[in-house]
């Protein structure tokens, strides 16, 4: 007999087998693909992931770690994990890659430093398939200490997001990185900032981009309400967000 609670039960069930997904995402040089670099070296979770490689950035993941990628080749690397270059449609790449991943413990995306994440966000709303497959877990933005305060003042076209700002507001959890190349004073005025600006996000402070990877992975600390709080077009897939060409 199906009872309210049974259906709740099976519902758990089938949000307990959706794949976790992990976005990260920062400016160039913010230390992303360090912290990447660290998960998949960490000998003490025991989780295997998939990560979506979406960046253009001069240090590409450790090449101790990955071979080189090409479009869309997906590629094993530390402790069973794999990695796959998307440059193209995600959405795609996500159908192709579960079944290779169904049994992983989840999927991360590192995402182009100058990418606001909105739209990388969206793909785990806007396709049934995917929602059926993937639930997305956070969005972990690392924020580089010396020049954050630079990157979230730059004054940008009218109509145009500052892919800065658009990082901290979408972010679950923020890393400060690189806490040792400031004073504590100036630590405290960034802090201070990114509180301003998303108010609801931890902030951990970083050397180097150490940090537990149980600290960022499979937390469920995404909410589609406190985005659309904030961007209340976020499901509109028409509402293109511009970025700036320079």
């Amino acid at each position: 007999v199906d009872t309210p609670a049974m259906a709740r039960i099976s519902k758990k069930i089938k949000m307990s087998k959706k794949i976790p997904v992990t976005i990260l995402t920062g400016f160039l040089g913010s230390g992303k693909t360090t912290l990447l670099n660290h998960i998949l070296n960490d000998q003490t979770h025991g989780m295997k992931f998939a990560v979506i490689e979406n960046e253009f950035g001069e240090i590409g993941v450790d090449e101790k770690v990955l071979s080189e990628v090409v479009d869309e080749e997906v590629i094993e690397v530390m402790n069973g994990c794999i990695c796959c270059t998307v440059r193209g449609d995600l959405v795609v790449a996500l159908k192709n890659l579960y079944k290779k991943v169904n049994q992983f413990d989840g999927v991360i995306i590192e995402t182009t430093g100058l990418a606001d994440p909105a739209p990388v966000c969206q793909t785990f709303f806007v396709d049934e398939e995917v929602q059926e497959k993937y639930v997305l877990d956070s969005v972990i933005t690392v924020t580089d200490a010396k020049h954050i305060l630079t990157r979230l003042a730059e004054e940008k076209p009218e109509g145009v997001e500052n892919e800065a700002v658009e990082q901290v507001v979408f972010a679950d959890k923020i890393l400060l990185n690189k806490i040792d190349l400031v004073e504590e004073a100036e630590l405290e005025e960034i802090e201070k900032k990114l509180k301003a600006l998303n108010p609801t996000a931890p902030i951990q402070r970083t050397k180097q981009s150490q940090i537990s990877p149980k600290d960022v992975l499979n937390i469920c600390a995404f909410e589609l309400q406190r985005v659309l709080d904030f961007d209340p077009e976020f499901l509109d897939e028409g509402a293109e967000h511009q970025h700036d060409s320079t």
